[in-house]
């Protein structure tokens, strides 16, 4: 710029100094000495206009486009082949991490490589990320391990491979981290449901012919008793007495379980979770808040609709709601909302003020047969799992900020 203007100063300058020769050679009239000298002074602003005018042209001038590179057919495809690849890369099921450094563990820079990595270390997901990344960073070249973190959702379990290549001559690890939880606990449930089918079928068999001898012995002793002595008919009586409650008490318990076998095939519906939410209030509402507590529900945005068994969601639902109510006590709080989260994934938390689940129990809550309370059967949560699964979602237990419980559901 400050030469363009010195140029431009020049130009003026050299314009200037013409004019006022051709103004004096104009008032020199017939005296040609006068007029020779004025065209030899003219020679030289003449000689700096034209510099200056050809500087300021080469300097506006725009420059030409460089050519195009014509590509052949080979080339081409190789283009469009390297496109293609990038494209399945960015989009593949699996989060892919590059770690800078050779195969030495415990080092290293962690870069997203595709969008489910980058989704994954995004606010929302992973609580820590850096531990993550700490984590992968750790895994040495060949190493096949399965990693646990923790999200917003709960604890997560994911697949993490670790291989090794060379970019541009610098060493450099691949980390290929697949999310497994879902799975897992598709498998897990079904193990226990077939375990569950078998021990609730073995147990029926022997437990039904028990009730049946129970009965029959102790309609024996009232037809022997005036033969029998008093105090024998009498011990037998309350021991034939004793054994048949057992063994109905007994059947009644294993027929609640027997339910997590059976269980009937979801039939989605489309379900406004606002109606949803209102029979859910009329039907646990009242005891809430009869107590002095309350129970709050809430949906964003109101028109929020969901394919899913209604009655199935229902329950699963009453039954974490239920365990709230009884880990609350009197004067407790829960609140259920729903809401739309990260990558449109439907999200309905159920929190409540109580005591919360000691750490040490968070990873067998969902157990069959598990519970806390001298009273409880080990039945509610691992019910709310299987409807939650049954209908493509995921159910987490979620450390809560504060106090409490929280329950995630996220379909």
């Amino acid at each position: 710029m400050a030469s363009e203007a010195r140029l431009k100063a020049a130009a003026l300058l050299a314009a200037a100094g013409l004019a006022a020769l051709a103004f004096g050679a104009g008032r020199a009239d017939d005296a040609p000495r006068v007029l020779v000298l004025c065209v030899l002074a003219a020679v030289v602003p003449a000689l700096v206009l034209w510099r200056s005018l050809n500087a300021l042209a080469a300097l506006c001038r725009v420059p030409a486009a460089a050519p195009r590179a014509v590509l052949n057919i080979e080339q081409q495809s190789l283009v469009d082949n390297a496109l293609a690849l990038e494209a399945r890369l960015e989009h593949a099921p699996v989060a892919l991490f590059g770690i800078d450094g050779g195969a030495g563990a415990g080092s290293g820079r962690v870069v997203p490589l595709n969008a489910n990595a980058r989704k994954l270390l995004a606010p929302g997901r992973a609580t820590d990320a850096a531990a993550l990344c700490g984590q992968l960073a750790g895994r040495p070249h060949g190493d096949r391990t399965l990693l646990q973190f923790e999200t917003e959702r709960g604890t997560e379990r994911a697949l993490a491979t670790v291989s090794m290549l060379t970019l541009h001559g610098r060493p450099q690890r691949l980390a290929a981290l697949m999310p497994v939880e879902s799975e897992l606990e598709a498998e897990a449930l079904n193990a226990w449901r077939q375990l569950v089918h078998v021990l609730t079928h073995e147990i029926m068999n022997s437990l039904t012919p028990v009730a049946s001898l129970s009965r029959t012995a102790r309609d024996l002793v009232e037809e022997a008793r005036p033969a029998l002595p008093a105090d024998v008919a009498a011990d037998l009586g309350t021991a034939l007495d004793a054994i048949g409650r057992r063994a109905d008490s007994l059947a009644d318990f294993v027929a609640s379980y027997r339910s997590l076998s059976n269980l009937p095939a979801a039939r989605p519906e489309r379900v406004l979770l606002t109606a949803l939410f209102a029979r859910l209030d009329a039907l646990v509402g009242p005891a809430w808040r009869a107590r002095g507590g309350d129970v709050e529900f809430s949906v964003e945005p109101a028109s929020l609709e969901l394919m899913a068994d209604p009655g199935q969601l229902e329950q699963a639902l009453i039954n974490l709601l239920k365990n709230a109510f009884e880990a609350t006590g009197a004067g407790g709080r829960a609140r259920v909302g729903a809401r739309l989260v990260r990558g449109a994934r439907l999200r309905i938390e159920v929190d409540d003020d109580g005591p919360g689940v000691p750490d040490a129990l968070a990873a067998h809550i969902f157990t069959p047969f598990f519970t806390t309370r001298k009273q409880g059967g080990g039945i509610g949560l691992a019910m709310v799992r299987q409807l939650v699964h049954g209908n493509g979602g995921t159910v987490r237990y979620a450390r809560p900020v504060s106090r409490g419980a929280r329950f995630v559901i996220t379909f």
